[in-house]
């Protein structure tokens, strides 16, 4: 008997940048949030990200910061991360970071509109 093996190959990682204007973005967060803010994008940004599921949405177009998708987490997903995708290069552009207040979003401190 010939037993066939499959191994499946890993898939690589995407490489996170992050735009320069995340870091003005999370200082207009409590600082006690950076952590978890740090953790989710490791880890729902990293694999599969052009599916969209109940806290990843892509986004209207023109969309803010030229992102082309959205995730959302945290408590009462307060949190939201503006991507995009360049899958050629398995990159995730992180380009903005805000948070929702009731049914106003805030990036850098300022109120914006999706």
């Amino acid at each position: 008997m010939v037993r066939i093996m499959t191994i499946m190959a890993r898939r690589q990682p995407y490489t996170l940048a992050f735009a320069s204007e995340v870091t003005q973005h999370l200082r207009a967060i409590d600082a006690k949030y950076h952590a978890l803010i740090h953790e989710k994008i490791g880890e729902r940004l990293r694999f599969e990200l052009g599916a969209e599921t109940t806290n990843r949405k892509p986004l209207r177009q023109p969309a803010l910061f030229g992102a082309g998708w959205e995730t959302r987490f945290g408590p009462y997903n307060r949190f939201r991360v503006l991507y995009d995708i360049d899958d050629e290069v398995r990159v995730v552009r992180i380009l903005a970071i805000g948070e929702k207040q009731k049914e106003r979003l805030f990036i850098g401190g300022e109120e914006v509109q999706l």
